[in-house]
This record gives structure tokens, C-alpha cells and sequence, in this order.
């Protein structure tokens, strides 16, 4: 056992979180915790897991529910195409694992395997098997199959990164071909192999306590005696990055039509943002319209009899994603309650908006403006 691995490991043993995916082995559980947290903070993911898991307990209730409703218990969390892969992949393992099933049982026809079929023997067994599911890469196969069946594989997330970059004073950057294996290969050296479930959370807990990205705990770290970039004054600066994330901004202008007590909406199918969640009409354009170009642009949408007026109420509302900047309006307008206007979208009751997901942005503004 190296010296790293030895002193995280003494360092987990009285200061391990005490999480509702941590204490099992259930490799449902441990991946859906491990899906909601790939770009979720644990205090965020927290109740989102609890909520997930009552609605969807087993794999089989995963792929048997409708798309929808995932996005929907989703709603709030993010890079929605995580709910999308985990629903597809639960489908995937439900169909194969049906399939096997009815061949052993010799083409015995059969509706379901849950009462022959335990719900650990559903789930794939082999890190080649999970790593092929849907929204899988190599740091969550090897979280789930060192966790779930201590399989000796090194999990190198975020948290990982810096530990070992600051350790061991690496100024390789971590989003280089090279970096990568390096990283890859180092953090597997200094795996536990007797333990190698309780190594991955003790030095993804120690990243996510101890040493953080911005004031790391140096003073009281177990690590500092022998900690490189303490001993030359880089923890500020590891791990370092090789490329800038290009940040792009959008124009959007939101229009909440209502007639009566109906709205407007529709679903967003394209491979863009916040695929197949729901959104109100929108106008994109490269800069911030005023109004009357607002109106302008969705009067194809709107009957020639109807001239309804375009009401602004919220004005340069910005909303930042990893990658982007999105700089929304959002304006009112007012129709009849039997308008034919906006045919293309869903027209249904403002009450069951709250059945269908819509980015964070539009939840803010249905909260603020119900």
C-alpha cells in the first residue's frame, strides 16, 4: 500500500460522509447516485437521489416509466441527456436480461422476470458490460464496479485529479490525451487493491473535504508532510488545464401565451440544450430584440383577426450553463380562450404545467409568475 493510499484510507475511517448510496452494494443504487452526481455537488443531488429512487426503486420500474416523467424528476438538475441515457440503458438491460430469460427457460413466453429474477442478478456483472450502457464512461464503470463488487478498478474524477496533481506536484495538464493516461495510470498504482471500493470514496471525499479547488484545508491535511506542490507553493495552480471552455451567449425571448386558462407549449426535440424538455414560444436571435421585433417574429403563429398586444415582464434575465450564457426575455400575450392561434403548439391548462419538465430557467419564471 503506497503512502497516499494508506494515509486517505486512515483519513476516511473518521471522516467518511454518511450517504444513502454509501453501505450497500446494490448496483442500482450506486449507479443512479453515481449518474446524478457526475455533474452535481452532493448537497444538490442529495434529495434528487431519495426522490428518484421511491418513484424508481428497481431497474425494471426505471425502463417501464415514461420518458417524461424522468425528465421530469430530473427537472432542476442539468445536462438532461443523463436522465435520457439512464432511461435508454435501464431499457436496455431490462430487454436483455428478458431476452436471456426466456432463452434459459427454454422459449417459455413470459410477461415479466421479477418474480424468478432478483434484482441483483439484473444489472450487469462485468466492468466491460457496464461500461457499455448508455451514459457510461470509464470513471462510472469503475465508481459502480469497485463499489458494487470491489472490482480493483481506480476511479479518476475531478476530485482525483487535483489530490494527485497536487501530490504529487503533476503539471501535466489533465485534459490532454497524455495527461489522461497519466492520471489514469497513476491513480490505478495507488489503488488499494484489498479495498478498492473504500479507496474510491476515501480519496473522492478527501478531494471533495479536504483538498478542495478553492481553500484547501492544508494546515490540517494528513497529506502535508509529504504533499509536493504544498512544498513549492503550486497548490493554487494544480491541476492545470490546457484548454479554455468557449463560452457562448443566446439570445432568448420567451413569449407566455395564455388564453383563458390555457397555455402554450412545446417540446424541444432538437440535438440542442435542454433536449425533449418542454419550453413556452420562443424567438432566438443573435442579439436582444425589442418588442415590436418580438411581435414581429411570431406573428406567422398568431390568426390575421388577432392583434393582441406583446407585454414585456422580465428583462435581461441571465442564466449560465457550462458552456454557454443564455440572456432570456419573457414577455406576455393575452388570447381569446378559443384562439386558433399557435396551432403547432400543446395547448393545455396552466394547473398541469407542473406534469411536464421545462428547463430551470422557465421554472423560475412559472414560479414567480403563478
Amino acid at each position: 500500500m503506497s503512502n497516499l493510499s494508506n494515509l486517505i484510507l486512515i483519513w476516511y475511517k473518521s471522516h467518511r460522509r454518511d450517504l444513502p448510496w454509501r453501505n450497500t452494494s446494490d448496483p442500482y443504487r450506486i449507479w443512479i447516485s453515481e449518474i446524478i452526481l457526475q455533474q452535481t455537488r452532493v448537497s444538490q443531488g442529495y434529495d434528487y437521489f431519495l426522490r428518484f429512487m421511491e418513484r424508481f426503486p428497481t431497474v425494471q420500474a426505471l425502463a417501464d416509466a415514461p420518458e417524461d416523467e424522468v425528465m421530469r424528476l430530473w427537472q432542476g438538475l442539468g445536462y438532461y441527456s443523463r436522465a435520457r441515457n439512464l432511461h435508454t440503458a435501464a431499457k436496455s438491460i431490462v430487454s436483455r436480461t428478458m431476452a436471456n430469460h426466456i432463452a434459459y427457460t427454454d422459449g417459455k413466453k413470459c410477461n415479466s422476470f421479477s418474480e424468478t429474477t432478483r434484482e441483483d442478478k439484473i444489472f450487469p456483472k462485468t466492468y466491460e458490460e457496464v461500461r457499455a450502457l448508455k451514459g457510461v464512461g470509464d470513471y462510472t464503470a469503475a465508481a459502480i464496479c469497485s463499489f458494487a463488487y470491489d472490482m480493483p478498478y481506480a476511479v479518476v474524477d475531478g476530485n482525483v485529479y487535483r489530490v494527485l496533481a497536487r501530490y504529487f506536484g503533476i503539471t501535466e495538464p489533465i485534459d490532454t490525451t497524455h495527461g489522461k493516461k497519466l492520471f489514469a495510470a497513476l491513480a490505478q498504482d495507488q489503488l488499494d487493491p484489498s479495498c478498492p471500493g473504500d479507496y474510491n470514496q476515501a480519496i473522492m471525499d478527501f478531494g471533495a473535504l479536504v483538498c478542495t479547488p478553492q481553500s484547501p484545508q492544508c494546515t490540517s491535511c494528513p497529506l502535508a508532510e509529504t504533499c509536493e506542490a504544498l512544498r513549492t507553493g503550486k497548490v493554487d495552480v494544480l491541476p492545470q488545464k490546457e484548454k479554455k471552455l468557449a463560452i457562448k451567449t443566446r439570445y432568448f425571448h420567451y413569449v407566455w401565451v395564455k388564453a383563458g386558462d390555457y397555455a402554450f407549449i412545446r417540446k424541444r426535440t432538437g440535438r440542442d440544450i435542454w433536449q425533449n424538455l418542454y419550453e413556452l414560444p420562443l424567438v432566438e436571435s443573435d442579439h436582444q430584440l425589442l418588442p415590436e421585433e418580438v411581435m414581429q417574429a411570431i406573428k406567422p403563429q398568431l390568426t390575421e383577426e388577432e392583434t393582441p398586444q406583446l407585454i414585456l415582464l422580465f428583462q435581461g434575465v441571465k442564466h449560465v450553463l457550462t458552456h454557454r450564457v443564455i440572456m432570456a426575455d419573457f414577455y406576455q400575450l393575452i388570447l381569446p380562450i378559443n384562439t386558433r392561434s399557435f396551432a403547432s403548439y400543446h395547448k393545455i391548462k396552466v394547473e398541469q404545467l407542473n406534469d411536464y419538465a421545462f428547463p430551470r430557467l422557465i421554472t423560475l419564471f412559472l414560479d414567480k409568475s403563478s
